[in-house]
């Protein structure tokens, strides 16, 4: 699993440096999960991004609701020099560095929090998501999207063959993309950490990986940086690089549709709201 410090160092520079198509990939995410934060964001108050990244959900609510004060919070700095650039002009916005859960009592008691597959890392999800609870008004929404199941991934089980890794799927909660995938432990957490009229929506979306004049380059660069093919290829030694790197043309190829490359992408959009306190 990557740890806080890979986030505030090599991680946190690769996804700063892969932002575009890192929000690529994940446009189909942005999209359902943007709309159900429309659904229910206030009009006006203060609203948090827990793992805001380089930005993009934080500037999506902040454009929805122009007299809702919004603020990322994020452990990179590297990601969060991009989203404050990406920031400028928008007067509703303000970024944080740090441990979320360490900010948040400074910032409440807030009117909304989202995320955008960014609540899944937490060595104790509910203590996390209980201390997301307390900050909030009685009655605040929680938006947050997270991958399903890694066997409902397309994109996941489609590298996973193509670099030979070996998936293991644990029955206890593990942080890392995986760590909400199960509907029912995470709706038992949420309930658990005191949020209620909890939902859970599920979505299958196109996850874009490749596109441009080489979109099978293009998309294995991204995957040599971003997502389970990038271990292996990194460790590889010269010769077994260049066997993957053969097997993932050869998939990618295979993939190409109107000149873009597209997986699939399963997700949940989960929505609650928080509950009075004990």
């Amino acid at each position: 699993m990557t740890g806080r410090s890979e986030w505030q160092t090599r991680v946190g520079q690769v996804w700063a440096q892969e932002w575009r198509r890192t929000d690529r990939a994940l446009g189909g995410v942005a999209e359902r999960l943007n709309a159900a934060i429309e659904a229910c964001a206030p009009r006006s108050g203060h609203a948090v991004d827990v793992g805001c990244g380089a930005g993009s959900t934080t500037l999506a609510l902040a454009a929805m609701r122009p007299d809702l004060r919004v603020t990322g919070l994020d452990l990179s700095p590297d990601l969060l020099g991009t989203a404050r650039m990406r920031g400028e002009g928008h007067g509703n916005v303000t970024f944080a560095e740090g441990d979320a859960l360490a900010i948040l009592p400074a910032l409440e008691p807030l009117d909304m929090i989202v995320s955008r597959h960014g609540v899944m890392f937490f060595d104790d999800p509910l203590a996390a998501f209980a201390r997301m609870r307390a900050a909030m008004q009685p009655g605040a929404a929680l938006v947050f999207s997270c991958f399903r199941a890694r066997a409902e991934n397309d994109w996941a089980v489609a590298l996973d063959a193509a670099v030979g890794a070996a998936s293991s799927v644990s029955p206890d909660y593990t942080p890392g993309p995986f760590g909400l995938a199960d509907h029912g432990f995470t709706r038992d957490l949420l309930g658990r950490a005191g949020w209620t009229n909890i939902r859970a929506a599920s979505h299958d979306v196109a996850y874009r990986v490749g596109g441009g004049g080489d979109p099978v380059e293009d998309a294995l660069g991204f995957f040599a940086r971003i997502g389970p093919a990038a271990t292996p290829l990194a460790n590889a030694d010269p010769g077994e690089r260049s066997a993957l790197e053969t097997r993932l043309r050869s998939l990618l190829g295979s993939r190409v549709v109107d000149g873009a490359i597209d997986f699939t992408a399963a997700i949940w959009i989960w929505t609650a709201t928080a509950g009075e306190a004990a």
